[in-house]
């Protein structure tokens, strides 16, 4: 069974630029066989319409290339691509390479917080896979948390390097969550991305036209596509959510060496540039990324010099091996 088609714009480290090879995939996980078939171009795929199939295509994923035995989510929570999710964290490694001597820390010390972590858990299971970092998770959804540490429990790999937090405050994003004395090398989103319910819906239907499967408007269907409520909109969409999460960064300047948070549309850009500005940030990165046809980018911004960074992952990597 060929594999599908490389995918060259991703990240050098990313372990899906070759594409998938479904025989190891499915030999890894029978149950995906099923969806697995020649798609019009003649090359072997999935139903990417199809959310079933997509999240066998993710938990195959998940258990042949990030160490995990147990991965599972109810329907209609967001399952996102992992390739794409997978770039964002090796951005993230090169972005903390760049104050440490060109060398991607790695180890328990490098803490990152996950705003929004979901039911998914993706990027911790990405993070610990590749690197070896530890993560805390929040998320306002009593339900993801529960099914998060499910995961957690089920996988060696994640069992005592990540965490979940209940944000019990659908306003806040760092408050009740970072607690006095932590300290994070990072933070990273994925925020809602729409404005309202019918931005949500308007885009589900998009995708769905594009794949050629939009035969019906039913909007609990559709949006089942696409995730959750909370993961999809919020009121503002992304650029009024990362706006209040530059605003809150401010409480936190020394708690975090990067905050960062994936940015969706460009047209959210001005407001994010002119709410850093605002914030007094030392430094901040518009940070872009390719998945195929589709142009991604997350914002980074920090309220400590280079120096101070240096001095601070150093720190960290001096009680790593004093800890050995």
């Amino acid at each position: 069974m060929q594999t599908s088609l490389k995918k060259p714009q991703l990240h050098c480290r990313n372990k899906h630029r070759n594409g998938y090879d479904f025989a190891k995939l499915i030999n890894r996980l029978p149950e995906l066989s099923q969806y697995v078939k020649p798609n019009p171009y003649g090359n072997v795929s999935i139903d990417f319409a199809d959310p079933l199939a997509v999240k066998m295509l993710n938990k195959a994923l998940l258990f042949n290339d990030y160490q995990m035995n147990y991965w599972d989510i109810p329907d209609g929570y967001l399952c996102p691509p992992i390739p794409g999710r997978a770039d964002y964290i090796h951005y993230l490694a090169d972005l903390l390479a760049q104050d440490n001597q060109n060398s991607i820390p790695t180890g328990k010390q490098i803490r990152v917080l996950d705003i929004g972590v979901g039911a998914n858990v993706i990027y911790p299971i990405i993070g610990c896979a590749e690197y070896g970092w530890s993560f805390v998770g929040s998320d306002i959804n009593p339900a993801a948390i529960k099914v998060t540490s499910l995961i957690i429990q089920a996988n060696a790999l994640l069992k005592n390097t990540v965490q979940c937090r209940l944000q019990k405050d659908s306003q806040a994003i760092f408050k009740h969550i970072i607690k006095p004395n932590e300290f994070y090398a990072l933070t990273l989103c994925n925020p809602p991305f729409h404005a309202s319910a019918q931005d949500a819906l308007a885009s589900a239907q998009t995708k769905l036209k594009k794949l050629g499967k939009l035969t019906h408007s039913n909007p609990k269907t559709i949006l089942n596509f696409g995730g959750q409520h909370a993961e999809l909109w919020c009121k503002g969409g992304e650029a009024a959510f990362i706006a209040n999460m530059i605003r809150e960064s401010t409480e936190y300047k020394t708690q975090c060496l990067w905050f960062t948070s994936l940015v969706s549309k460009k047209e959210s850009l001005s407001l994010i540039n002119k709410k850093l500005k605002q914030a007094n940030v030392v430094q901040s990165h518009i940070i872009p990324m390719a998945q195929g046809q589709k142009i991604s980018r997350f914002v980074a911004w920090t309220f400590f010099d280079q120096h101070e960074r240096q001095q601070i992952l150093l720190k960290n990597a001096q009680k790593a091996e004093q800890a050995q």
